[in-house]
């Protein structure tokens, strides 16, 4: 199937590895336009992308805190010179966030977490949709997790920030429908890379288990008995951002291999 996304204006935050660079690299192979931000610089450097000459996508990048509210500005500033516009804003920056029993977390983790998963969404959204507002057009999704459907021990700034995500993606979605702009969560299952297996490795020592109790754990969350790939999540969002998901908006988008629950009994 032809998504039709040649030519697509694409800003992904958190882009350069994960699941962020999968989805940059399936709308580059697609001919979109695309520029990631990312905090790390190894990886921005590490992120090439030879374009297809009958599609003609092209990659930009930058360094960024997705938490620095003035770093946000300048950065839509200069797209708006590059771009002239944004179809499709994925604001993927996250991070796990402390692990641990409620009274044990500190203060300052918990609030760098909640700072990172919905602070910079609102951030970004907020530079990007006066400019598909112009347009009367675009796309955002909002990356939540299955974290943010059901409680999950251990992880309560993480499960709460992820919960925010559905309830300002739900809003954002009714606020821009009238301007033709669709806004969805996305809520990934259990992500293969190295990030899981740092979540794992941490919940490990939470319960004072070895990581393997751990990994088959998070198995058998799902009805599939899997994880899911960055790329499963990329063909997800790539699907609703086209003219053939033009009315998918207000939704939370589970790609997960149906969760059950995130009980760690």
């Amino acid at each position: 199937m032809d998504l039709n996304l040649q030519g697509y204006r694409v800003l992904i935050t958190a882009g350069a590895a994960g699941l962020g660079r999968a989805t940059a690299e399936a709308f580059l192979r697609e001919g979109a336009n695309v520029h990631v931000c990312d905090i790390d610089p190894k990886a921005l450097d590490d992120f090439s992308f030879e374009s297809d000459p009958k599609k003609e996508g092209q990659l930009t990048k930058s360094l960024l805190d997705v938490t620095d509210e003035a770093g946000v500005k300048t950065l839509f500033a200069d797209l708006k010179a590059s771009f002239s516009g944004l179809d499709v804003l994925v604001n993927n920056a996250g991070i796990a966030g402390p692990t641990g029993e409620l009274e044990t977390l500190d203060y300052d983790a918990w609030q760098k977490c909640i700072s990172v998963n919905i602070d910079s969404q609102f951030l970004f959204s907020r530079e990007a949709i006066p400019l598909m507002k112009m347009q009367r057009s675009g796309a955002i999704f909002n990356l939540s997790s299955t974290g943010g459907l059901f409680g999950f021990p251990y992880r309560t700034p993480y499960a709460a920030a992820k919960w925010a995500v559905v309830g300002i993606s739900k809003t954002m979605a009714m606020e821009l429908g009238p301007y033709g702009i669709r806004v969805n969560a996305v809520a990934p299952g259990s992500v293969s890379g190295p990030r899981m297996d740092r979540v794992i490795e941490a919940s490990a020592q939470a319960q004072n288990v070895s990581p393997d109790v751990v990994r088959e754990q998070f198995e058998k969350q799902t009805s599939m008995r899997t994880f899911v790939s960055p790329e499963d999540i990329a063909n997800m969002i790539l699907f609703a951002s086209s003219p053939q998901g033009s009315k998918i908006s207000g939704q939370v988008l589970t790609v997960d291999g149906h969760t059950e629950g995130l009980s760690l009994n």
